[in-house]
């Protein structure tokens, strides 16, 4: 007997679409925009002027409005985030194409014709090719600026527009990944070309968590000063909120309920109970206050519904019965997720316009509707959006969310105010570094100044965590196998130098990676790198273990999985830093071990650096801006690695030595 075929399909429904009127103060062109701030300086000469660029919706305008701003320009490529951004603020909202250099020369025109203070903005930030990598990092390095085109990354974009309209404050947000590749190229040219247009600049991965947000929602922040002004973050909120303190006052829906009266109807609202929620509803009075916008979300499936209810917050699609499972469990084992009352929402996307089975409501047996997601993202409720729901979804995904982007303005309008200091660059700070490598004759781990990268591989398989008394010792005589066909050829002898040191036991393993490297005939390690899964360091953490017994000089980077044919991520790293490749386009990546992020930690006295969660996002970043990205990174990175062994140790660090003395905060106040 067949089994009959079950229909699971829903019916669909659109809609509603909601069309949002320009603002009362909207500018229609420059010339009104001209004569609109004209007037609001004329009420107000003390009022702030800022711009949002690649604004989206508008989360970063409001949250800077909530502190004292006035956002009078922003511009997007998205038709329907412009219409939403035009009606809830004042002055120009334009639907520009950044890509395009006329219109970064107008809009720089705009905000120096208006006098704007502070520019915002995410730009999207695509991933370069080596060879791309190399142009940009050549031209950076030589202070050019790339020709104007429409292939031009839109984070270069950006800059233009900065260097244009000199604004004394920029903010710039992106997701982390943007920063924390192996180079952080993107992040270190950034920092290097504001730093060349003469700002101070400050960047972090903050966790929206720690800032109000009911959210999991990280983000990398850049800011940056002119004239010698210093930003201070903003200080973590005292308590979090988690999805019901956020959501829990908003009445049930059933999936695809849709009110009567299209996008001018709602949903009954009995009114907030939480902190949150009371913000949420701030400013909406009177009648206004019993009813609920945009409180609508997709039909629910039969099957979806029979899902829905086996999970809870914990459960995974595929341990869901195959009876309520209509994807393959192998590669959606992931695909349904239902919210957390208790905890954090996981971050929402823009992806939530395609489908919401990662936001599924923590009690209903449906998705999380408009209001909900936008909840979620700190949008008050009065905040509604253009377009039909995917669109509003979309805009909502994102977004900054206005309350991480009203606490950063609330810093900024503060430090503006502040008396001006006069901070060291990281170009500065990496030049400093690389005088002094290139000075210092005797170092504590000799083969940064090697000549081949196999002598790299040599002494960090059979000298890492040596007493660098013993490592000097040696280093000469392992010196002479320079590549892998002479540590073949002198394998004995090897062995013999190795037992010095009680190494020995090490040889086999760098002898099959040198016969391995002769057998494919491969001159250069890159080919033979373990994995990151191979390789518990990655490049992130070359000193030891938490709790390990720490050898005299720990924190060389040399801390890495043994592997059998293969060089670890850690070594190659190294490796690639002290000899480039001939053809100078070769990877610089970032090495962040222990030692150096306790450098970091003491130069810029940030105890957050060494947290455990942070050292792979603000850890890396405090060392991209000591090393900086101009034509003396490498050599002050190399620099910086020899200062943490040398000098920067464990317990009493030698001060009075340090090249970076003088702008070191815990260095500085040292006798």
């Amino acid at each position: 007997m067949s089994t009959p075929t079950r229909n699971y399909g829903v019916k669909l429904i659109r809609g509603p679409f909601v069309r949002l009127e320009p603002h009362a103060e909207h500018c229609a062109n420059e010339r009104e925009l001209v004569d609109w701030v004209a007037a609001l300086r004329r009420r107000d000469p003390g009022v702030r002027l800022a711009a949002d660029l690649f604004s989206g919706a508008g989360g970063m305008s409001l949250g800077l409005e909530q502190a004292g701003f006035r956002v009078v320009f922003s511009a997007d490529h998205d038709p329907e985030a412009v219409e939403t951004h035009a009606h809830h603020f004042g002055g120009m909202s334009v639907d520009w194409d950044l890509a395009d250099a006329d219109a970064v020369e107008r809009v720089a025109a705009t905000l120096r014709a208006v006098g704007v203070e502070l520019l915002a903005g995410g730009p999207p930030c695509q991933p370069f090719s080596k060879a791309g990598r190399s142009k940009i990092r050549d031209r950076v390095r030589r202070g050019l600026r790339d020709p104007h085109d429409q292939r031009r990354d839109l984070w270069r974009s950006y800059l233009e527009v900065v260097r244009l309209a000199e604004p004394k404050a920029v903010i710039m947000e992106n997701v982390p990944d943007m920063a924390l590749d192996r180079e952080m190229f993107i992040f270190r040219s950034i920092v290097e070309e504001l730093e060349q247009l003469g700002y101070s600049v400050e960047g972090r991965v903050l966790d929206c968590r720690a800032y109000g947000i009911p959210q999991f929602r990280q983000r990398l922040i850049i800011v940056a000063l002119r004239n010698g002004h210093v930003f201070e973050w903003p200080a973590v909120a005292e308590q979090t909120v988690n999805v019901w303190n956020a959501i829990g006052d908003l009445p049930e829906v059933e999936g695809g309920w849709r009110p009567a009266g299209g996008a001018d109807g709602w949903a009954d609202y009995a009114g907030p109970v939480t902190e949150y929620q009371r913000l949420m509803r701030q400013g909406i009075l009177g009648a206004e206050s019993a009813r609920l916008y945009d409180h609508i979300t997709r039909p629910v499936r039969e099957d979806d519904a029979i899902a829905f209810e086996h999970m809870d917050h914990e459960t995974r699609y595929s341990e869901l019965p195959e009876s309520a499972q209509r994807y393959r469990t192998d590669i959606f084992h992931d695909k349904y997720k239902r919210l957390d009352e208790n905890h954090f929402s996981r971050t929402i996307t823009a992806h939530i316009a395609k489908d919401g089975y990662w936001y599924i409501h923590p009690r209903q047996g449906r998705t999380i509707t408009i209001r909900e997601a936008a909840r979620l993202q700190s949008f008050p409720d009065w905040f509604r959006f253009a377009g039909p729901p995917s669109a509003a979804f979309r805009q909502i995904g994102n977004a900054v969310p206005p309350l991480l982007a009203k606490q950063l303005g609330e810093c900024l309008a503060v430090q503006l105010a502040k008396p001006v200091v006069t901070p060291s660059s990281s170009r500065q700070i990496g030049r400093t570094l690389a005088m002094w490598f290139a000075e210092r004759e005797r170092l504590a781990m000799p083969w940064l100044k090697a000549r081949t990268t196999w002598q790299v591989v040599v002494a960090e398989t059979l000298l890492d965590r040596l007493p660098t008394l013993s490592a000097q010792l040696v280093w000469p005589s392992l010196s002479s196998w320079a590549t892998p066909e002479a540590a073949l050829a002198g394998a004995e002898e090897l062995r013999e130098v190795a037992a010095w040191v009680g190494r020995d036991d090490r040889v086999d393993r760098l002898l099959r990676t040198a016969a391995r490297m002769v057998s494919e005939g491969e001159t250069q390690p890159a080919q033979l790198a373990s994995s990151p899964a191979d390789d518990a360091s990655s490049g992130a953490d070359l000193g030891p273990d938490e709790g390990a017994e720490e050898a005299p000089a720990a924190d060389r980077p040399g801390h890495h999985a043994e592997t059998a044919a293969s060089v670890p991520r850690t070594v190659l790293d190294l490796a690639l830093l002290v000899v480039p490749s001939a053809s100078g386009d070769g990877e610089e990546p970032v090495i962040a071990g222990r030692g150096l992020l306790r450098l970091a930690r003491r130069f810029f006295g940030d105890e957050q650096i060494l947290d455990r969660q942070n050292r792979l996002t603000d850890g890396r970043i405090a060392v991209a801006r000591l090393i900086g990205g101009a034509d003396s990174a490498r050599e002050a990175h190399l620099g910086l690695i020899e200062l943490a062994t040398s000098l920067c140790t464990t317990g009493t660090p030698a001060c009075g030595e340090c090249p970076l003395r003088r702008s070191c905060v815990e260095g500085s106040s040292a006798p």
